[in-house]
């Protein structure tokens, strides 16, 4: 990252953050900027281990709530055609 800056490039980056801030200032600075960092590498991971867990998860099959079925008539019992059931609006009164 700091390949293209030379030594003396790096000196007077530091004197004059030095001149800017003060040197008791600095200590405070370098400590804010390290927590910093500590945290930006923490997010980084936390979504790399989610991006994996998530990859890499098996696939579960969807859940298809069961279907309602109608009962169909009972094959065993002979039927009569629909023409010949008697109804009980067709029925004679006695």
């Amino acid at each position: 990252m700091l390949a293209f800056l030379g030594w003396p490039e790096i000196i007077a980056i530091i004197v004059i953050v030095l001149i800017f801030f003060g040197a008791k200032k600095l200590p405070e600075l370098a400590r804010g900027l390290g927590q910093g960092i500590k945290e930006f590498k923490k997010a980084t991971t936390d979504v790399q281990d989610d991006f994996r867990r998530e990859l890499y998860k098996p696939v579960e099959e969807p859940h298809h709530p069961p279907v309602e079925t109608t009962k169909l008539p009972d094959a065993s019992k002979p039927q009569e055609p629909a023409s010949q059931q008697s109804s009980p609006s067709s029925q004679p009164k006695s």
